[in-house]
């Protein structure tokens, strides 16, 4: 039987940017034997309303506090400024699965793009006229890219993969769980130490017992 790790996770969650050193150091040390399968969660449906004030000074504060508990994450704060913010990721997630139907190494491409967009130059991923830029800064095919990211198929498969994300149990990003001889496992996740991690999966692969997978 396979062994799975789950990776739960959203392009535009502050949180999933701040682990991405130590989701490509836990990356690199995973046992052989594990799948690392990657699922987008959808934090925020499709609207394109204006933030609300409330709630940009809700995720300024995120951001700083992100600032203060991981090393070496910083945020571009003239994103506020220079943008209209919409909480939309959904275009984001299918900008990643869209990605993902041009060869399985453009998923994480297209998510570091988005992140490096959103957070480092201050620009909107909630915008299509942006995840292009990210395509054609990745590589992708841009006719095929702009085709696929408003297609029947990639609709369907966000909305599976966020399905997956509920029946996995996920109200947070990023998440980590390990599907092991039929039974599901969470991982606590680390943002700085993610030698915690690898202890942590290699206990679980002798334990006997876990959550049922859903």
């Amino acid at each position: 039987m396979v062994t799975t790790l789950y990776y739960i996770h959203d392009p535009m969650c502050s949180w999933c940017y701040a682990f991405v050193s130590g989701l490509t150091a836990l990356q690199k040390e995973l046992p052989d034997f594990i799948r690392i399968k990657k699922i987008v969660g959808g934090l925020a449906p499709d609207t394109t309303n204006p933030m609300s004030f409330e709630l940009q000074q809700k995720i300024q504060q995120t951001w700083r506090r992100i600032e203060q508990t991981v090393p070496n994450i910083q945020f571009n704060y003239e994103f506020w400024i220079i943008n209209t913010p919409v909480r939309s990721t959904y275009p984001a997630c299918r900008a990643v699965l869209a990605a993902r139907q041009q060869g399985a190494d453009f998923e994480d491409k297209m998510i570091g793009a988005i992140q490096t967009a959103y957070y480092q130059m201050a620009k909107n991923p909630s915008l299509q006229s942006t995840l292009l830029e990210c395509a054609l800064d990745v590589g992708l095919d841009a006719d095929r890219f702009t085709n696929d990211i408003t297609s029947d198929e990639i609709e369907e498969e966000l909305q599976n993969e966020i399905r997956i994300a509920r029946k996995l149990g996920v109200i947070t990003y990023p998440s980590l769980l390990l599907e092991h001889n039929g039974r599901l496992f969470p991982v606590d996740v680390d943002y700085i130490d993610h030698e915690t991690m690898i202890r942590e999966i290699v206990s679980i692969l002798d334990k006997p017992s876990g959550v049922s997978y859903l």
